[in-house]
């Protein structure tokens, strides 16, 4: 059985959100659902979670995997108290624990290589993959909206140019540790116990670097400040965080590089606002054009449009351009202009202008406040 630390520590069935009983397809299906709304392309941000849905749906998706599972988390770290012999049988089901499958569960006893064989344990040996890294990206309102392929500057550690990565002067090469053999690990057989321990001579490389670089002095990574390209989608919003993977820190001992997490920051724009996916823009209009209705040209991202205002439109009334927000992509719509109608009020008249609203004044009709009208007998004096 092939028990693994974090099956003790995690309820896969939790994170999938159904009861341990669930069948093959129950658990599928919640699967699906969750990977569907997690997924880093649907939601970013949710890398995390989505990582840990794989991983629960990797073993209770597998009836053999799922079985290990349910029989680890049943008997607990209690389970591996007999180490062999008759009491390594644990409950009825007779479950046999091998003593290598305690390898996957040293943490859990305070480090098994530090208390049956001496020296850091083997599981820290091998390739280690870099960590992740972040930087903000602060783009233009129009480059967010279009989308844009650009350049992030990341300081810290990158791989040295010079080696390569290898951590070996050009020209050489790492050899074969002939202490491990190139394992990065040794077994010290104890009787009934065979742990193991990191390579002393190799660090757990499996690797002897016998003429270090001189630009990184042998550990393959350097200090510096790089350029790294983004490809930014349209439609990003500020906040948004992007992943690049494989452009993290480096790896060791050969190990895979971690991911670049980059957050954008959106400036404004002059003229247009945002919601979502689509633009919007104040329109200014004359009382005259609202009036008797008009025709004005808006700007759009691309070329300017003619939009129909009709007779009698009120200040704040909002039309729709279709197809003049921010582009789609892939299942993604792309958004509408949404312009509202400012209906302007000239701060001073000419004679000529005076006189009209006079008489536009005589001859109306209107009573835009007759609502707000009350009778003298149902107000009371305070």
């Amino acid at each position: 059985m092939v028990a693994q630390r974090e099956w003790l520590e995690k309820d896969y069935y939790q994170v999938l959100g159904v009861a341990s009983t669930a069948t093959d397809k129950e658990i599928t299906r919640a699967y699906r659902k969750l990977a569907k709304q997690f997924h880093p392309d649907a939601n970013p941000g949710s890398e995390d979670r989505f990582k840990e849905i794989s991983a629960a749906y990797d073993v209770l998706g597998d009836a053999a995997k799922r079985k290990e599972y349910d029989e680890v988390r049943r008997l607990g770290p209690a389970g591996f108290g007999g180490f062999g012999g008759p009491g390594a049988h644990g409950g009825p089901g007779g479950a046999t624990f091998r003593v290598e499958d305690l390898g996957d569960l040293g943490d859990l006893f305070g480090g098994l290589g530090g208390s049956f064989g001496g020296g850091r344990r083997a599981r820290n040996a091998g390739p280690r993959r870099g960590a992740d890294v972040e930087a903000e990206l602060y783009l233009s309102f129009e480059d967010a909206v279009r989308g844009v392929t650009t350049s992030v500057n990341v300081a810290g550690e990158a791989r040295c140019e010079t080696c390569n990565g290898s951590g070996a002067a050009p020209g050489s090469s790492p050899v074969t540790c002939p202490t491990c053999h190139g394992r990065g690990a040794l077994d010290d057989n104890q009787g009934l116990f065979s742990l193991s321990r990191v390579c002393p001579q190799c660090s757990g490389r499996g690797t002897i670097i016998e003429k270090p670089c001189k630009t990184c002095r042998g550990s393959g990574v350097v200090r510096r400040t790089r350029q790294v390209k983004v490809r930014i989608p349209a439609g990003v919003e500020d906040g948004q965080r992007i992943r690049v993977k494989g452009r993290g820190a480096p790896g060791r001992v050969n190990g895979p590089a971690g991911d670049l997490y980059v957050t954008v920051r959106v400036g404004n724009h002059p003229l247009f606002g945002r919601r979502g996916r689509n633009l919007t823009l104040n329109v200014p209009v004359t009382f005259p054009e609202a009036a008797l209705g008009s025709t004005v040209r808006v700007p759009t991202l691309d070329e300017p449009v003619t939009l129909r205002v009709p007779a009698g439109t009120s200040s704040g009334k909002t039309f729709r351009v279709k197809g003049r927000g921010v582009p789609g992509h892939g299942r993604t719509s792309t958004g509408d202009l949404l312009v509202t109608v400012d209906v302007t009020v000239p701060k001073e008249l000419t004679d000529e202008q005076r006189a009209a609203v006079e008489e536009f004044a005589r001859v109306s009709n209107d009573e835009p406040r007759a609502h707000l009208e009350v009778n003298a007998d149902d107000t009371t004096n305070a």
